[in-house]
């Protein structure tokens, strides 16, 4: 009788799932039971793919025993809703200046519909989320933000009134610990509320980074639409510091919107988060290839070994 054999070559696809698997492995173990902040906007969110990879990654997070937490932006949006009910947007330093009435539809907007549609998708991934806003649970207390600029004319500095914009004065992390240990993912808008009882909106970064020093999370992940920090060549700058970051910002190789957001990862670092990342959104599970790989997916800011 011929004999035979029941082996086979294996599949050199599962073989690479597999060994993805064991890279990641020391990753699943180091990170088990921490924090981590993800800052979920640009035009990742209005693409129903990324939104989706979004979600799942989220989940995936969740379900190793990392607890995610995400804050979300939306100023595109508030921006085609406020034309469309005929209020025109002024903006003064990439702040939007915000009326009472704008301050109303940006509440609307963002704890509304963007909110409970990221819910949303993480529910459709198999997650359980639960949508809030620095409103509920007196969970953030904002302050009026305040900002000042030097007349070219007179060389005075003059205050500048954006409003109702805010900055997180305090959080109350007992809200966020509640829900993560209920086993829910909580999805959080960029509102909160001053101790004069008025509805601030908040830059999604700012809070994003507030929520992440509060937690003293792992990890604060800003997804943007750009790599990473590029140098003057075009070139990701993988790993810097605070200092590195003051000396690129000095010599114009950091410009424009990356520098608030590259202060909000400084700011979080130096308040117990571990670190945060400035990474790629639009590229699909840009933070599981920074999480569980070696060679990472965007900029890595540390103050002292992450």
């Amino acid at each position: 009788m011929t004999e035979h054999s029941d082996t086979h070559a294996p599949d050199p696809a599962m073989l690479a799932k597999a060994e993805t698997l064991t890279e990641a492995l020391p990753y699943l173990q180091r990170y088990a039971g921490k924090t981590f902040v993800v800052k979920y906007g640009g035009h990742a969110m209005g693409d129903p793919a990324l939104a989706k990879n979004f979600a799942e990654d989220v989940v995936l997070l969740k379900a190793v025993g990392i607890n995610p937490v995400v804050v979300h932006g939306g100023g595109p949006q508030i921006g085609a809703m406020l034309e469309r009910v005929g209020v025109e947007s002024k903006f003064v330093d990439g702040l939007r200046v915000t009326t009472k009435e704008t301050a109303e539809i940006a509440e609307m907007v963002l704890s509304g519909a963007i909110n409970k549609e990221l819910v949303s998708w993480i529910e459709q991934a198999g997650g359980s989320a639960i949508g809030i806003s620095g409103k509920d649970g007196g969970f953030v207390q904002a302050s009026k933000l305040r900002r000042t600029a030097r007349d070219p004319d007179s060389n005075i500095e003059r205050i500048i009134d954006l409003g109702f914009v805010g900055e997180p004065k305090k959080v109350d992390r007992s809200v966020i610990d509640t829900i993560s240990t209920a086993g829910m993912i909580p999805v959080i808008a960029p509102i909160g509320v001053g101790a004069d009882g008025h509805t601030y909106n908040i830059n999604a970064d700012t809070m994003a980074g507030a929520v992440a020093a509060a937690l003293k999370a792992s990890r604060l992940f800003l997804l943007t639409d750009v790599a990473g920090v590029l140098d003057k060549q075009g070139t990701l700058l993988t790993d810097l510091d605070p200092e590195a970051i003051s000396a690129l910002s000095e010599d114009g190789t950091i410009s424009g919107g990356m520098i608030p957001k590259l202060e909000t990862c400084v700011k979080a670092v130096e308040h117990g988060v571990d670190a945060a990342v400035v990474l790629d959104g639009r590229i699909p599970h840009a933070m599981l290839l920074e999480i569980f790989t070696s060679k990472g997916a965007g900029t890595l800011i540390k103050d002292g070994p992450a």
